[in-house]
């Protein structure tokens, strides 16, 4: 199973999906950091909503974080299994003499492992550097983790675990239709879902799931829910 996940990151370029994954988890501490300390959440045209739970810092790591990865996977299933199966070059993979269900299943792992790791990393990326900095400038967030709790781990592990996994919702959607696009604006719905509440539900408030929070702009308050 392992030289077949690797097989498949050498036939799809992991290379440029690790790269990607890198600049996209710069942009991500970029903007959460000049969020945390240089002053965007303070601007009086968008201000943080001051509502309990909603003025900590993790909450826009893990929305922001969980967004992108949603849907950078949802583009890493389409490359590799939607479009494969779309064009039919999948048919070509199943002359090995290898079980048709060992091939995609080593496809979707490859997929899975990958994002997984990088989420984690980005994650604990991000968290440092929001750590770092709280040392020397002022938040405008609360610093409401502790990086040398073991409970900070798990659940570190536990939300890429479960978002990742979530991501894949967009595969089986995408095979349906036999379209990558299908794939990823299914992404796109994801998000919306996760961030959707049916009166004082909402799927924000499971412990393993993303917390949420509020920014608004220009006075008009638009609610994120994640």
């Amino acid at each position: 199973m392992l030289k077949l996940i690797r097989l498949e990151w050498k036939k799809n370029n992991i290379g440029k999906y690790i790269r990607n994954a890198v600049l996209m988890t710069t942009f991500l501490c970029l903007f959460l950091f000049a969020l945390a300390f240089l002053g965007i959440a303070d601007d009086p045209d968008c201000t943080l909503d001051a509502a309990p739970g909603m003025d900590t810092i993790s909450s826009p790591i893990e929305l922001f974080t969980g967004m992108a990865f949603l849907i950078f996977t949802s583009v890493m299933l389409a490359s590799f299994i939607v479009s494969a199966y779309k064009n039919k070059t999948m048919n070509l993979m199943f002359i090995y003499p290898v079980k048709r269900q060992k091939l995609i299943v080593s496809q979707m792992m490859a997929v899975w492992i990958f994002n997984f790791v990088a989420l984690a990393l980005s994650k604990f990326v991000i968290y440092l550097c929001i750590a770092v900095g709280a040392k020397y400038m002022r938040p405008s967030f609360a610093i409401d983790f502790d990086m040398g709790s073991s409970s900070f781990y798990i659940q570190l592990i536990l939300k890429s675990f479960v978002i990742v996994s979530m991501s894949f919702i967009a595969l089986f959607v995408g095979m349906a239709a036999k379209s990558s696009k299908a794939a990823i604006i299914t992404s796109f719905l994801l998000i919306f879902l996760a961030q959707a509440n049916v009166g004082d539900v909402t799927m924000a408030d499971n412990a393993v799931l993303l917390d949420h929070v509020k920014f608004c702009r220009k006075g008009k308050h638009k609610k994120w829910l994640f």
